[in-house]
């Protein structure tokens, strides 16, 4: 799989259930080869990996991934700690198995480039911020998607 990283969690250990006493840690990140379709991408193992993978690349970047396990997602509980995704399945990366290779400037596609920039949600399922100004109340304890720039950060 070829494609784009969108976004990236930080990562985070876990105490592991089979061996007490030690952890586990974990990263994820989503991939991005067309204006429609984009997927999470898991991995979990030692430290050491994980960290090391983790450094690796950033957003912005092209990757490839070798030999990723495709598994089934669950919506809900994926959902809540990953960005909702047009697929139903996801990337699983272990360290036994899969690769992941930053592709370099030349060989990366300004298609795949242009792609950081897209939305990832439809864009009729915003709120602008004046909507919800004018609408606030009636919009009280629902979620919502918010489309927003940037002017200045200080």
């Amino acid at each position: 799989v070829i494609g784009v990283v969108i976004g990236k969690t930080d990562v985070r250990g876990f105490p592991d259930r089979k061996n007490i006493g030690s952890e586990r840690y974990t990263f994820s990140f989503t991939i991005r080869d067309s204006p429609t379709y984009f997927i999470n991408v898991n991995s979990w193992g030692r430290e050491e990996y994980i960290r090391s993978l983790s450094e690796s690349f950033r957003v912005g970047d092209c990757v490839t991934i070798e030999n990723p396990l495709v598994q089934t997602k669950e919506a809900e509980r994926e959902e809540k700690f990953n960005p909702v995704t047009p697929s139903c399945y996801k990337l699983l990366l272990s360290e036994n198995h899969s690769v992941v290779k930053t592709c370099s400037t030349y060989e990366m596609d300004t298609k795949l480039l242009s792609l950081l920039h897209l939305p990832v949600k439809d864009p009729q399922d915003y709120y602008s911020l004046g909507d919800i100004v004018a609408n606030g109340q009636s919009l009280n304890g629902r979620i919502l998607n918010v489309l927003a720039a940037v002017m200045s950060v200080s």
